[in-house]
């Protein structure tokens, strides 16, 4: 056991946020914490980290174990850049690299008597240098930065330019750099692309430590976890499994519970009519029966009614009318900002009734193409154009449309004039604005909180084209499954950006990819995204290349565009392997003749008539740390090589 919590509370004031909070984590063990916005899952975080401390119980750390924490929100001083910030993470590794190389310059300065100690200690240095994977320090800092979605254009770029998710992820960057024996994460996927998050989860599966973390992101946590700490009226269960597990048994145990308390409820009914019906007898024998049954009824073990989280918003969208067949078609769209190109000539359309899910990697332009078509902002070439009837209602992940200075009466009644004092209260009450909540400036919100409230304000346009940049960031996973609900049931047609694979996967019925500047169209949920991706990006790639025109691929569904897809996937799959095939071959050779040489000189180093040379000794450490570097990046081009094959 690596980590234990026992017995936590935690209150602020009147207000309780943990009771008895008890669970453990095993050394290498990928734990979750669940629980709806504001349960305590950050506060729990921060006890652990003792940046808290907790009003009863403990926390226990082994001994000598290292623990890294990352919070939601970073704040990240200084003129250093992405790159610097990042690499100074390894200081240690750093200065003792100076230190080798301090030594092998003073190496000629050492007399002879003095040299065998002077190189002992010149070995030991060495030898650590080495087991802590010295020679690769610089490589994993870039490793783990492009990982993580920070383009090389972009390492030099000062950290006080960046933005709060930017911020956020050199954080991630420098904590995962550092490797502690424990990692903390508070909500690590809010500011990456999918791609980026598909990197964390390989990360974190093949990290050599335990990982505690919260998060929203249920394909995330079906992924890397195997164990869920659920926070729940500020009590904690445990259950063992990923996300997926994790719903269905604690669904079970509720539904266990409240059977068991009706069950009882029912017993005791029928006790006290029983009980009841025998004293109106009034008879001796009768009242005896009565009053025994009393007496048993009285002793039973009285269950208490499951509790209800009270958290869960109510959302309804229905257009107000109905739009033509033909929602949106865009033509030859283009914009760029300076000497970056987002995208390049694209054309794409929506059809009455379909749910669009727009995907790729950040800055690729997903917000740009849902800013264009809300006319916020202006493309370079190219148009679109909206089908009869058809009325947008916009979603914007920064909440612009929001007014801060207003109270959330008044950003309601300002916009729909019509509805009553009592109507709005009733609306906000839906997305969980109760009693004085409803006098507070927007300005004051949470992201969370200003997110329900442009939802709420979404519900009540009456919209048939919703366009959504984000809409499940700041919403925790029951609010996420009641928007699911929402868009599945809603009869318009939806155009949405999101990095929730999950909610892509419940929601859209088609996938447009933004890749290399241009769209590839897939037909179908995400689950059908991924078992096409690849094989639709090489045909994509090999029949557009240079091309500026129609850059949407025919329906994947077609028999017959799949059929010739796979054939030509098929041959250039084999040509690539032959490739990959032979340069895993020289790599191999290319390893062993190094290993050879360094052999060698590990011999020569042995050699007394060697040991006295200073100058052939300078020679040899400065042809070793080259054969090592050298060898160093061949292990692991050998190993991307490897498991490419």
């Amino acid at each position: 056991m690596i980590l234990s919590c026992q017995h936590i509370s935690k209150s602020f004031g009147v207000d309780r946020v943990l009771k008895d909070v008890s669970f453990h984590v095993e050394d290498n063990e990928k734990a979750a914490v669940v629980g709806i916005n504001g349960a305590g899952k950050s506060t729990l975080l921060k006890i652990i980290m003792r940046e808290l401390e907790p009003d009863e119980g403990v926390v226990t750390v082994a001994k000598e174990k290292t623990i890294g924490y990352l919070a939601q929100h970073q704040e990240i001083a200084g003129t250093s850049t992405i790159y610097e910030e990042v690499l100074e993470a390894k200081r240690e590794l750093i200065d003792m690299e100076a230190q080798i190389r301090a030594m092998e310059d003073a190496l000629e300065t050492v007399d002879a008597a003095g040299m065998e100690a002077y190189m002992d200690r010149y070995h030991r240095l060495l030898h650590d240098f080495e087991a802590r994977d010295g020679y690769s320090y610089v490589s994993e800092v870039t490793g783990v930065l492009k990982g993580l979605g920070f383009s090389e254009q972009e390492f030099d770029k000062p950290c006080g330019e960046l933005s709060g998710g930017q911020k956020t992820r050199v954080s991630l960057a420098r904590l995962l750099v550092t490797h502690p024996d424990i990692i903390l994460l508070d909500e690590p996927t809010n500011h990456l692309d999918i791609e980026s998050i598909r990197w964390l989860e390989t990360f974190l599966l093949n990290y050599k430590g335990a990982v505690v973390l919260v998060s929203h992101d249920r394909y995330f946590l079906d992924r890397v976890v195997t164990k869920v700490v659920e926070i729940s009226l500020h009590h904690s269960a445990v259950y063992a499994g990923n996300y997926s597990a994790y719903a269905e048994k604690a669904a079970k145990v509720r539904e266990d519970q409240l059977r068991a308390w009706y069950n009882q409820q029912r017993e005791i009914r029928h006790q006290e009519e029983v009980i009841e019906k025998l004293k109106s007898f009034n008879r001796e024998k009768s009242i005896k029966r009565a009053e025994s049954r009393e007496k048993l009824l009285a002793k039973m073990d009285v269950l208490e009614k499951p509790e209800e989280e009270k958290s869960q918003m109510k959302i309804s969208l229905a257009p107000s009318v109905v739009s033509g067949n033909d929602v949106l078609t865009v033509e030859e769209l283009s914009k760029s900002y300076g000497e970056k190109t987002l995208f390049e000539g694209i054309s794409f359309d929506i059809k009455r009734g379909e749910r669009v899910a727009l995907i790729g990697q950040n800055g690729t332009g997903k917000t740009t193409i849902l800013k264009i078509l809300n006319q916020i902002v202006d493309a370079d070439a190219g148009a679109f154009r909206l089908g009869s009837n058809v009325e947008i209602g916009y979603y914007d992940q920064e909440q612009q449309e929001l007014h801060m200075e207003k109270t959330l009466i008044e950003e309601i009644a300002d916009d729909y004039p019509t509805l009553n004092h009592t109507k709005i209260r009733n609306v906000l009450a839906a997305f969980l604005f109760t009693e004085d909540d409803v006098f507070k400036r927007v300005s004051d919100l949470s992201g969370g909180e200003r997110g329900r409230l442009s939802l709420a304000k979404l519900m009540l346009s009456g919209a048939n084209f919703l366009i959504l940049d984000e809409p499940t960031n700041h919403l925790d996973i029951a609010s996420r499954e009641i928007l699911e609900t929402a868009l599945n049931h809603y009869e318009g047609t939806v155009l949405f950006v999101s990095h929730d694979r999950y909610f892509i996967n419940r929601t859209a019925t088609r996938i447009l990819n933004l890749t290399g500047q241009s769209l590839i169209n897939y037909i179908g949920n995400y689950d059908y995204y991924l078992e096409k991706r690849e094989a639709a990006e090489r045909a994509f790639l090999s029949e557009h290349t240079g091309e500026a025109a129609e850059r949407i691929l025919p329906d994947l569904s077609d028999a017959e565009q799949s059929g010739k897809m796979d054939w030509k996937a098929k041959k250039e799959e084999q040509a690539r392997l032959r490739k990959r095939k032979n340069q895993l071959r020289r790599a191999e050779e290319e390893i062993a003749g190094l290993e050879e040489r360094l052999a060698q000189i590990d011999a020569d180093f042995a050699n007394p008539e060697i040991a006295t040379n200073s100058a052939r000794l300078g020679e040899l450490h400065w042809e070793q740390t080259e054969l090592s570097e050298k060898l160093e990046n061949l292990y692991a081009e050998w190993e991307e090589l490897a498991e490419e094959v």
